[in-house]
């Protein structure tokens, strides 16, 4: 099986890789995280304007690429290394996946704003008792007159609060299963309470309280919705999983690093077996990641069990190895390994969240379990 990136998958990940050593500063972006929006809607927009990564994977009838899931594994990864806490797989993965797949007028005009750089889209599916189950769904839209009425409430809808537009599940009378509908962030009757989360991104949570849609906010047909939702979820994990990678590339080279130039007994500390054995446990829990991710990324297009195992499987690879690199790595700066001045606490807080998203490492190893079977 042929690894290697293909010249325009090369060019996109050196690109990309320059524009973040040059434009996104660790201490900026950190900055940003705590005031104000929370983000850097300038970097947002050289996404989209300078990069054109905005539409990487996105169809070109929507003025995208079309590019496929290498695309998506080259991005993440990049975005990863650097920490960057700007909507990507949200927006673009997760909501973009699930209006392209819904088709409609609506659906393709949203998905040429979010490609342009002047929409941000975010998926609210979880509920309080169940906020990382989206199969479990309360809230009610209900017909009304020529369009609909929207009660309930999502809990932890990452990216909410720096979103345009809310793509919500719920369930409609007299019909079986999920449907999936559009809105504006800003319409009458949405109530949206905002946080920053451990690892500085942004999620809400959100209440609908008779909030009427159009018709055409129904994408797709009424009730037939999970099928997207579980690809866009698996997705979303593969995304996350690529982006682990980079964070922990990171982390092992920073920790690789800083043993070199730490001196204990007059020697630096990276010169002591006993920790350079440390050091190889974390090369190795990298190297099984990334070829988890590769195996993840391989099979999105594959048939749903397929992707389900392939995704379920890095899923819980790359979890195992977040925990296990990013405590190496914060112990091994010692102290300093969880202040704000360095950037090793930073990443292990994104580590820490990451094995959360999308299914725990627990839940995917059940899955996993499940799917295989005899």
């Amino acid at each position: 099986m042929d690894f290697n990136l293909t010249d325009e998958q090369q060019l996109l990940r050196d690109g990309l890789a320059k524009f973040l050593t040059v434009r996104y500063d660790l201490e900026t972006s950190r900055a940003a995280a705590k005031t104000g929006a929370g983000w850097q809607p300038d970097i947002w927009r050289g996404f989209a304007t300078e990069l054109s990564i905005l539409g990487a994977t996105l169809p070109e009838q929507a003025g995208g690429i079309g590019g496929g899931p290498v695309e998506l594994m080259v991005i993440t990864e990049a975005l990863g290394h650097a920490l960057v806490i700007e909507p990507y797989i949200e927006s673009v993965v997760v909501a973009g996946g699930l209006l392209h797949r819904a088709g409609g007028p609506a659906a393709t005009a949203v998905l040429k704003e979010i490609v342009a750089g002047t929409a941000v889209a975010a998926l609210a599916a979880g509920e309080a008792d169940s906020a990382d189950r989206w199969h479990d769904v309360t809230t009610l839209a209900r017909p009304d007159g020529d369009g609909w009425l929207l009660n309930g409430a999502k809990a932890v809808a990452m990216a909410a609060p720096l979103a345009t537009h809310l793509l919500v599940t719920a369930r409609t009378p007299g019909v079986d299963g999920i449907s999936l509908f559009l809105t504006d962030s800003d319409a009458a009757g949405i109530e949206v309470h905002p946080y920053r989360t451990i690892d500085d991104r942004r999620a809400a949570d959100i209440a609908f309280h008779d909030v009427r849609l159009p018709a055409q906010a129904l994408l797709g047909e009424r009730g037939r919705a999970w099928p997207s939702l579980s690809r866009a979820r698996d997705e979303g994990a593969a995304g996350i999983c690529s982006e682990a990678v980079g964070c922990m590339r990171k982390v092992l080279a920073d920790t690789v690093e800083y043993c070199k130039q730490r001196k204990q007994f007059g020697q630096p500390i990276g010169s002591f077996q006993v920790l350079q054995h440390r050091m190889v446990d974390m090369y190795m829990e990298l190297e099984q990641s990334i070829a988890a991710v590769y195996l993840a990324i391989l099979n999105l297009d594959a048939d749903e069990a397929a992707r389900a195992r392939a995704v379920s499987a890095a899923k819980a690879t790359v979890g195992r190895a977040a925990r296990f690199i990013g405590q190496q790595a914060v112990q091994l700066h010692g102290g300093m390994g969880m202040t704000e001045e360095l950037a090793i606490g930073h990443y292990f807080k994104r580590l820490t969240a990451i094995q959360y998203e999308f299914g725990t490492t627990d839940q995917h190893i059940t899955r996993y379990a499940e799917l295989t079977k005899a």
